[in-house]
């Protein structure tokens, strides 16, 4: 399996929906319309509905996502005083059967729900405070299998081929933002659980995974730190730009999925945001993280990414990439690409792929491939029907299947070509 070769299959992954939606707005006959133009986060604390609409809108954290991805995160709404309160989450059914020897089968659900609260602070700056909690820890330490994936512990041992649960707690943050020039805003972002300013948006709030059950198997390259217990971050931003930088936790959450982890403030980040046009956001970021990952606590990483959204009507697509450099030890790159194409109001088709080099698939220390780095590749498609239970409630429908790309030398341990299956129902409170 050459670099050339599985970087050629990685981009295929998703050319299917976007260029069947690409061809559908040449001859202007979407099924689904164009969402209207997002309210811009200043008229949801209270700005005047004639303010400039930005480019972009928040997404996790302080990352952004197009504003044409529209209502990811519209849900239940309502006033009080001068506050606004909203509510939004999913509650998502799975079944999955990994393939090969080291794959397994599991039936498990997966929980996400968020509570926000804002109001204005005089005519120029405004507050919001947020809630995120997840019901995960329910499916026990160990998470649910995913093959090719490795990070975190449970019982004291490492997580191979599973994707383990997120905390009870995945926000407890509030950000404050003042008007300083004619379109140009301040903001200051923190709690004791929340998100820095590095990497691309979590891929749980990614309208591109909308439908992927399954975590990136390239989440510690990308998404590790979308729970840091301690985070303070700094920036401004304008209609098309984002600067911004944290000064937060570098080491994940531990297995005790339940409570508070030590609040530290010992790693930091930079990154920059470019949101030229609603229909696109380009970022670059890199940190410097103390100790991050506990099976290599004697080792800190530099982390740095890049990744480019596109979202236009139906259709919102991602393409990622990453490199983890461990100090000391080996620079580990990444590549993600997904998309999701909402044909009309019922139907959904999605695709993953990934190409990530990963030392951690034999933990063991006597194992004769302990540490040795091996690039594998993961391409999953899949399929959702939508099925609207009121305004606000809907339940999808639908399943994926996963192949994958290796080294011969893991055969003995994966087999020669695993196949995995996963069939969900997904009920969401929002869009």
């Amino acid at each position: 399996m050459t670099y050339r070769t599985t970087f050629a299959a990685l981009m295929a992954a998703t050319a299917l929906p976007v260029a069947a939606a690409a061809q559908e707005h040449d001859h202007g006959q979407h099924a689904t319309p164009a969402p209207a133009p997002a309210k811009t986060d200043h008229q949801h604390h209270g700005e005047p509905e004639e303010a400039a609409k930005p480019n972009a809108q928040i997404a996790s954290g302080t990352a952004l996502l197009p504003a044409a991805e529209g209502g990811q995160h519209g849900g239940l709404h309502a006033t009080t005083g001068d506050w606004m309160l909203m509510a939004h989450g999913y509650a998502w059914g799975a079944v999955t059967s990994q393939g090969g020897p080291r794959g397994d089968d599991m039936a498990f659900v997966q929980t996400m729900g968020m509570v926000t609260a804002s109001r204005p602070l005089g005519g120029s700056a405004r507050i919001e405070l947020r809630g995120m909690f997840s019901l995960d820890p329910l499916m026990g330490k160990r998470g649910y299998p995913n093959l090719f994936a490795a990070g975190e512990t449970a019982n004291g041992r490492p997580l191979v081929d599973r994707q383990h649960p997120h905390d009870l707690f995945m926000e407890l943050a509030a950000r404050v933002e003042v008007d300083v020039a004619d379109g140009a805003t301040a903001f200051l972002y923190g709690g004791p659980v929340g998100e820095p300013a590095l990497g691309p948006p979590a891929f749980m709030h990614r309208r591109s995974a909308r439908y992927q059950t399954m975590s990136p198997i390239a989440h510690h390259w990308f998404d590790s730190t979308h729970i840091t217990y301690g985070v303070v971050t700094a920036g401004v931003r304008t209609r098309a730009l984002q600067l911004e930088g944290s000064v937060f936790k570098g080491r994940e959450p531990d297995e005790e999925r339940w409570g508070f982890d030590p609040i530290k403030l010992d790693s930091w980040s930079l990154r920059a945001t470019l949101t030229p046009s609603p229909n696109w956001t380009m970022q670059v970021s890199h940190g410097r993280l103390e100790s991050p990952e506990a099976l290599h606590g004697d080792e800190d990483e530099a982390r740095t990414t890049a990744s480019i959204h596109y979202a236009r009507g139906g259709l919102s697509a991602t393409l990622a990439w990453s490199a983890k450099n461990r100090i000391p030890g080996d620079v580990l790159s990444a590549w993600v690409a997904e998309a999701n194409w909402d044909i009309d109001a019922r139907h959904s088709i999605f695709g993953r792929a990934e190409l990530v080099r990963n030392d951690e698939l034999f933990p063991e220390h006597s194992h004769p491939l302990h540490d040795q780095p091996f690039r594998v590749a993961r391409f999953e498609g899949g399929y959702a029907y939508r099925i609207p239970l009121g305004d606000k409630v809907s339940l999808a429908l639908g399943g994926s299947v996963a192949a994958y790309a290796k080294p011969d030398a893991l055969d003995p341990y994966y087999g020669n070509s695993p196949v995995s299956g996963t069939a969900f129902a997904k009920l969401t409170l929002g869009d």
